[in-house]
């Protein structure tokens, strides 16, 4: 069964503002791709269920979750398609795929993620003994 980091309690608090109908489904979808692309390269210590056992580390997790869903909301880009085009015609249909020549090193197209989220993983109290992003640790 998929984690879910956050609720929307956590949401509210995070954002200041009311959590949207679908909150459930937002907070779902964030915690499945922060768990693919950031969680799983962590180190910390998990509970039975997989979910982070220490409350500091919990809290962040929520925090980057929040960050996460506020994001997409912002950018309305969840599914990370917006920048797959630097220019679309609806007559005769023309469409020109945005490419790197503009010297950008931004990737093009794909979901990214905050920047908000990233912070909330570094926060000084996520100290060493209790948590390590980005770490990947061969038996």
């Amino acid at each position: 069964m998929a984690r879910i980091y956050a609720t929307s309690a956590d949401y509210q608090a995070y954002t200041g503002q009311t959590a949207p109908t679908d909150i459930v489904a937002r907070l779902g979808r964030a915690s499945r791709f922060l768990d693919a692309e950031v969680f799983r390269l962590c180190w910390y210590e998990v509970h039975e269920d997989g979910h982070p056992s220490n409350t500091i580390v919990k809290a962040a997790f929520a925090d980057a979750v929040c960050a996460q869903v506020q994001w997409w909301a912002e950018t309305g880009d969840e599914l990370g398609t917006a920048g797959q085009w630097s220019s679309v015609s609806i007559g005769s249909v023309s469409l020109s795929r945005s490419g790197s020549s503009s010297g950008s090193s931004a990737p093009v197209g794909g979901r990214t993620v905050a920047d908000a989220a990233l912070e909330a993983l570094r926060t000084p109290d996520l100290t060493p003994d209790i948590f390590r992003l980005g770490l990947v640790v061969a038996w």
